[in-house]
């Protein structure tokens, strides 16, 4: 008997930095109440123009800062009584009819940082600081790539899930119909928090024929760069942050780009691909358990670094 209850291990949620919103969709005096990490927050754009996250129920009774809720200078006030709170330090700062403000008055402030088109927040299970970062992806904005395209997934499934499968180079064979897969290298960074994984093979292009490179880099579980290289002057990028909606949901943002010389010709193939091809990913998300502890082959070892090198993001591994 077969008891998905019983097959299934339930991953925790990860430490990390997300990604919770595009910075072109979040203009300044703009309040959005959101739902990530099985959590509710309050986003908004300070009039200074900083992209601020605070959990949204006031400290006073209890309201939602995201329905209702408006910008007063770098604070959010709250629509039932008019409590002020300040985005970078979650403090209650005024309070309309009163003079001495509570100590308590005070909601907690997520680490916030916009990089590469997108806001993002630092989720910690034991509220700890950041300890790692990301950088920036020269590509977006480059007046030599192209306009990115953006794309977003719902998917049901966990961020670990979803990010393992850059490591099952197999799977991309029974799944994705690829005939082959060229054999991949992956170093990891000082610190481990990012590793690559780069595979080489020579392929036919509009260009001519060429040894190519498909350099994927992931940084914590949510952050990954997929870059196509080996044409001088001539690239593809895909930037993704895939951030938990809950234990079972994630939300996958995509940046696509492409130089502005090679987009006509492959830009567009390419991200019409890798759109496509996560879709024939989504029955086998949606359909699967987890294994902690699963039967591994002699062929597997991109996975068993992949599982060792995902314990690092959580507060408590799953055993």
């Amino acid at each position: 008997m077969a008891r998905r209850d019983e097959e299934h291990v339930q991953l925790p949620m990860p430490n990390g930095w997300f990604a919770v919103a595009w910075s072109r969709d979040l203009h300044v005096g703009d309040v959005r109440p959101l739902q990530y990490f099985g959590e509710e927050l309050v986003l908004f754009r300070s009039r200074s123009g900083q992209a601020r996250v605070l959990d949204p129920f006031c400290s006073h009774l209890g309201a939602h800062l995201g329905h209702g809720g408006r910008v007063m200078g770098e604070t959010i006030r709250c629509p039932f009584h008019g409590w002020q709170y300040d985005g970078q330090s979650g403090a209650c700062t005024q309070i309309p009819y009163c003079e001495r403000i509570p100590a308590k008055a005070r909601v907690r402030a997520w680490d916030v940082q916009e990089k590469n088109g997108m806001v993002f927040v630092w989720q910690h299970s034991e509220l700890k600081p950041p300890d790692w970062d990301f950088p920036l992806m020269p590509e977006i904005g480059h007046p030599d790539w192209s306009e990115p395209r953006t794309h977003e997934l719902v998917l049901e499934a966990h961020v670990q899930d979803t990010h393992e499968n850059n490591n099952d180079p197999v799977h991309f064979q029974f799944v994705h119909k690829m005939i082959e897969t060229p054999p991949g290298e992956i170093s990891y960074s000082e610190g481990g928090r990012h590793y690559r994984m780069v595979n080489t093979s020579d392929q036919v292009t509009p260009f001519g024929t060429f040894r190519m490179s498909l350099v994927r880099d992931s940084w914590g579980l949510g952050l990954t760069a997929v870059r196509s290289e080996g044409i001088p002057g001539a690239g593809l990028l895909m930037y993704s942050s895939t951030t938990p909606i809950d234990d079972r949901r994630v939300l996958s943002r995509w940046l696509l780009t492409a130089t502005n010389n090679w987009v006509d010709l492959a830009g567009e193939e390419f991200m019409k691909g890798l759109t496509d091809g996560v879709q024939q990913d989504f029955p086998i998300w949606k359909n699967k358990v987890h294994r902690a502890r699963p039967v591994l082959c002699e062929a597997d070892i991109y996975l068993v670094e992949f599982r060792k090198w995902a314990r690092q993001f959580y507060t408590n591994p799953a055993s």
